[in-house]
């Protein structure tokens, strides 16, 4: 029989341990607690280490945000979108979706919330479920989930629906504004997205830091916005990517007070 690998993660220490006792009672069910996002972390490198990978990650939608611990898989800029390596449920389905996009993930949830649900969704995320719902309904979408299934309670479907379409259209525009960029006002955007200053992006692309910052006001007049931080959120709406830095140094900071570094 084929055995399911599930890892259950909860900061709520009783809830994890007895849902895990619960589905490890199934034949064809082998499952693990983890009680925070860098715990759920260890997990999965451990897994990878082993050639024992999970199948399957249920993550609570009110994971606390906590520190993500260097050296455990590597996901900081992926499950973090303030730069800052947290790691709370839906961002925690992000990163792992990144690092091992094998694993379907599973949001649970205290209550149905259309947004949310559709964070999870674009997240990677392959279900979202009540947390009081049966053991014989969770199980059904765990072994759904597996045969590429999006499982969603009915009455998140059109709420759900309605927040994907939005997104798709904020999306949209996004992209339009950034193909009004010209080539180098593109890369000084994903410098930006990147976390560089003026000062750093001027040593990186070996431009002034007057030009710098004449590109960096072209770049937020264009895009509509008043700050680098506007300018970084609507650049990764349009699926703009930082600037690689390996082998670089961090820099100044992007943003002071709202007025350009």
């Amino acid at each position: 029989m084929a055995r399911i690998r599930v890892l259950v993660v909860d900061d709520h220490r009783i809830f994890a341990e007895s849902l895990a006792a619960a589905l490890a009672a199934e034949p064809d069910v082998d499952v693990s607690a983890a009680g925070s996002g860098p715990a759920a972390l260890r997990c999965l490198d451990r897994s990878v280490a082993e050639s024992r990978r999970y199948d399957v990650m249920l993550v609570d939608a009110d994971l606390g945000a906590v520190a993500n611990p260097a050296g455990t898989l590597a996901v900081a800029q992926a499950v973090s979108e303030n730069g800052e390596g947290v790691v709370d449920g839906i961002s925690l389905v992000a990163g792992v979706r990144s690092v091992q996009p094998a694993v379907r993930t599973v949001v649970l949830a205290e209550k149905d919330d259309p947004h949310r649900a559709a964070l999870a969704l674009q997240a990677g995320a392959s279900g979202w479920v009540a947390k009081d719902c049966s053991l014989q309904r969770l199980l059904a979408v765990i072994r759904g989930v597996l045969r590429d299934e999006t499982h969603l309670p009915p009455a998140l479907l059109t709420g759900v629906l309605r927040e994907l379409t939005a997104a798709r259209k904020h999306r949209t525009e996004s992209e339009q504004l950034v193909e009004s960029l010209t080539p180098r006002e593109r890369e000084v955007l994903r410098c930006m997205v990147a976390g560089l200053g003026r000062k750093a992006v001027a040593e990186r692309l070996f431009l002034s830091p007057h030009t710098v910052r004449t590109h960096m006001q072209n770049v937020l007049g264009k895009l509509g916005v008043h700050s680098t931080l506007a300018a970084v959120a609507l650049a990764r709406r349009a699926g703009v990517g930082p600037a690689d830095l390996s082998g670089d140094l961090a820099g100044d900071v992007v943003e002071r007070g709202g007025q350009l570094a």
